[in-house]
Formats: C-alpha cells, structure tokens, sequence
C-alpha cells in the first residue's frame, strides 16, 4: 500500500493496492480478523485518532469537532463523517472506507455503521493503561506498524515507571472532574481510576462508585477526606464551554483548608486529551508527564 506523507505523519491512500493478508486484532468485542493495512478507515473514535497517529497514520473520516488542538492535521485532511453520537451514514457511504473505528461514545453506534462498512470497537475500558498499550499493539498489527508500536509501548512504561517511583509515599488522593459549578469525585475501577493505578497514590474516599458520571460532591465532602493531592479534571474547558472554571469551583474555605491546597498539591489534567482523548498515546504520556512533575516537585 503506498503512503503520502505529511509533516511527518503518513495518510492513508486512496490507491488500489494488493491483496493483504488477515491479521487478528483484540478489540473490545473480542478477537476480529480483517484485511491487513486498510486502505482507507474512518475513526470514530478520538482515543482511536490520538494514538494510530502517534503510529503515523491518519484516517479518511473523522467526527465533525475532534476538540483536541494537537490533531488538529486530521481535521484538515479527513472527511467530517458525523458526530460520536450520531454518525453520518451517508457520508460514511459516500467516503467508502475499508474500515470504520468506533469506540467509547460512539461504540453503541457499532451495528448502525456496520451497514456501511466493517466496523470494530476499540473502546477503553476501566483498565485504561493496560487497554491503550493492548491497543497501540492491536493498531501496529493491523497496519504494519509492528516496530513503531513497540517503540511507543515501550516509551509508555518508561513514563508509568517514572509517575510510580514519583509518587512513591505521597499518600492519598481525590481525583474531581467540574463541570462549571457541579464536581463529581472517582475512584479506583472508574474512568479516571488509572491516575491512581499510575502514580500509586491511595485512594482519600474510598468504596465510590465506578458509574460514568462519578460520585457527585461538595466541597464539604473535599474536606471531610482531607487529599494530600487534588487531581483536577475541567469538563468545561475540555469541550468548549462557558462558565465557572475548575479553579473557581474549587476555591472555596473548605477546600482551601486540605492538606493538597496547603501544599499546594493541586494538579489540573489537560482538560480536552483526558475528557476528549483519554487513553490515546499522546493523552496518557501528556498527563504522565503532568502527574511525574508535580510529585516530584513535592520533593523540592
């Protein structure tokens, strides 16, 4: 299959190429057999988008608002094919792609684009670092990229190593997402349940529930369990909207009275690659790299 290159990165190309041989992938409806190299793939998926073109592949079709600055190039090359939610059937015909990705929030529209083309489901799961490695694996099979995903697999260790050995014995944690004035807390097994498995940070409130949504609290509730760390995550700014941000939320007597505010153990995500993105390679070495830092910094 031939490839057009841009800065960098590799398109995939609309010529007619040699039959390629099966290869079996794990996706998040089990093992699936395709055509190896698709010629032309539509993503559904932005975790999907994030970390195939960290491999150096761009899809054909994307969702209309991607939301996350650094792939701004995929939305400059690829064909709007309808929003997560509620894919756009005839331009995913009109586009005539080899492969549709869905994944995530766009995973319950699996058999309704099945109709177009082959579809598969690469959500991510709860186990959110094993399930990106199993995937950038999965992707390097599926498009000859087998050396590249390794390389990235094994940069991705290197940087789960780095946050462990940082956040050996900085004691406990609450990881809150705001959405304007409203804040939720998760917990271990939950989306954001990975912050913990990464940094080994315990867990401030524990038995929370693993529901999408999180738990809702207050910032009485902030206080009652008194973090070493706040972990911060703005829906807000992820997506786009206006209103009360993240650190005006927080900002509050009672939170400013946590051990995390006093010591100013406040880290905030990226907003739009963890809400957005979450689980692809660039996403989860971005937000690495933000934990890694400011536990070591606790250390100065």
């Amino acid at each position: 299959m031939r490839y057009i290159p841009l800065s960098g990165l590799f398109v995939l190309s609309f010529c007619a190429a040699a039959s390629a041989a099966d290869v079996t992938i794990t996706t998040a409806q089990g093992e699936v057999t395709l055509p190896e190299q698709p010629e032309k793939v539509a993503i559904l998926d932005v975790a999907a988008i994030d970390s195939l073109h960290a491999l150096g592949v761009l899809p054909a079709g994307r969702p209309d608002n991607i939301l996350v600055d650094y792939l701004d190039d995929v939305a400059k090359v690829a064909q709007p094919v309808g929003t997560l939610f509620e894919p756009n059937l005839e331009a995913l015909a009109t586009l005539e792609p080899d492969l549709i990705v869905v994944g995530g929030r766009s995973a319950t529209q699996l058999d309704a684009v099945s109709q177009v083309a082959t579809a598969i489901d690469m959500t991510i799961g709860a186990d959110l670092v094993s399930d990106a490695k199993a995937h950038i694996a999965a992707y390097g099979e599926l498009f000859g990229k087998q050396d590249k995903a390794a390389e990235l697999v094994a940069t991705l260790d290197q940087k789960l190593t780095e946050a462990r050995e940082a956040g050996e014995g900085k004691g406990t944690a609450l990881m809150v997402l705001t959405n304007g004035p409203k804040m939720s807390a998760f917990g271990k097994g939950s989306r954001f349940g990975w912050v913990f498995d990464a940094t080994g940070l315990q867990e401030a409130a524990t038995g929370l529930k693993t529901d999408t949504h999180g738990n809702a609290i207050s910032h009485e509730f902030i206080a009652q369990h008194d973090p070493d760390w706040l972990i911060v995550l703005d829906r807000g700014a992820a997506v786009g909207q206006d209103g009360t941000s993240a650190e005006v939320t927080l900002k509050n007597p009672l939170v400013e009275s946590t051990k995390a505010w006093k010591n100013g153990n406040v880290v905030y995500l990226n907003p739009g690659s963890t809400y957005i993105s979450g689980g692809g390679y660039t996403s989860l070495i971005g937000n690495l790299d933000i934990l890694t830092g400011a536990l070591n910094a606790s250390d100065s």
